[in-house]
């Protein structure tokens, strides 16, 4: 299948968009594994950094990769399921589409939990290198829905409105392009926690910030989206209400470690501590009392003379 894509504010040429590529493999597929391949090529390259090495990361993603797969299409399926409940024999066909990124990063987090606490490591910090981390494959998957034709927005009269035509005669109303939103926002939020994360301050800050970061991007453009999935029979979308929620609690939990400095030390590269305390200078000492101890350092040093006279 193949979509006609134009974007009339900023030029009048037409974008000829397949939907697949050769053998008949999806380019939503392929956008999503070049995103996941990037991003673990970056988590093994910092995972020094976060208490841990490559291969362990390596081995780790042979387990979180199906579980995000299988997460993200329940999440989907559970949702629709008025729908999916008269159609059993569809629930495996992710290759139909229907799939949710909240339920990949649910699955993902409680793989990475599961397996640091099998294997004894340090949990936190491998949610931390895969919350850095899971921004690239999200900013990158999101070029998918770009392939697909999905996932745009309402009508809009900005200059970068797109324009999604079925065939090359038919014309449309520009929609919000709501996929390269997401896309752009998360591209700087691995950029703001790439850099930032090199001076964290405690373990689980970068999950933190990034629930934070995502949540609020996505809480506005999710109520730009027309495919939206809605809780029941009512017009709250669940990925909206998600992000809005979790953006203030993880907001709530920054301020309170932040504030309390309660949180467990993050190892930097060079494996010490970043202290959580202001080092405090040493107290002087009166004049009166360093006079007292220069005179009781003599009395001790001429007392251990006179021992070794003897």
């Amino acid at each position: 299948m193949t979509h006609y894509i134009t974007f009339p504010g900023l030029f009048d040429d037409i974008l000829t968009v397949p939907t697949e590529t050769f053998f008949g493999i999806k380019i939503y597929a392929v956008m999503i594994m070049i995103g996941f391949l990037l991003a673990a090529l970056y988590a093994m390259a910092r995972a020094k950094e976060f208490n841990s090495d490559g291969d362990t990361i390596a081995d780790l993603l042979i387990f979180v990769l199906p579980a995000a797969i299988v997460g993200a299409r329940a999440y989907y399926v559970l949702h629709k399921w008025d729908y999916y409940s008269q159609h059993t024999d569809e629930i495996i066909k992710v290759w139909n589409g229907g799939i949710a990124i909240y339920g990949a990063i649910i699955a993902s987090a409680l793989v990475i939990m599961l397996y640091s606490k099998i294997k004894k490591i340090d949990m936190i910090s491998l949610l931390d290198l895969g919350a850095i981390s899971l921004f690239i494959g999200q900013a990158i998957g999101r070029w998918g829905n770009f392939f697909n034709a999905e996932a745009y927005g309402t009508t809009t009269d900005l200059p970068w409105g797109m324009v999604i035509r079925k065939s090359i005669q038919v014309t449309g109303s520009p929609v919000h392009p709501t996929f390269l939103y997401e896309s752009l926002w998360n591209t700087l939020g691995f950029v703001l926690l790439h850099t930032y994360s090199k001076k964290r301050k405690f373990k689980g800050e970068m999950t933190l910030l990034y629930i934070a970061w995502y949540g609020l991007g996505r809480a506005f453009i999710e109520g730009l989206r027309i495919d939206s999935l809605m809780i029941g029979n009512t017009n709250l979308r669940v990925s909206q209400l998600l992000a809005a929620v979790s953006c203030v609690l993880a907001v709530a939990a920054l301020a309170y470690f932040y504030k309390t400095k309660k949180g467990t030390p993050a190892l930097v590269a060079s494996g010490v501590e970043i202290p959580l305390e202001d080092t405090e200078a040493p107290a002087e000492v009166a004049p009166e009392e360093a006079d007292i101890e220069a005179e009781a350092t003599e009395e001790t040093a001429e007392t251990k003379t006179e021992e070794n006279n003897i």
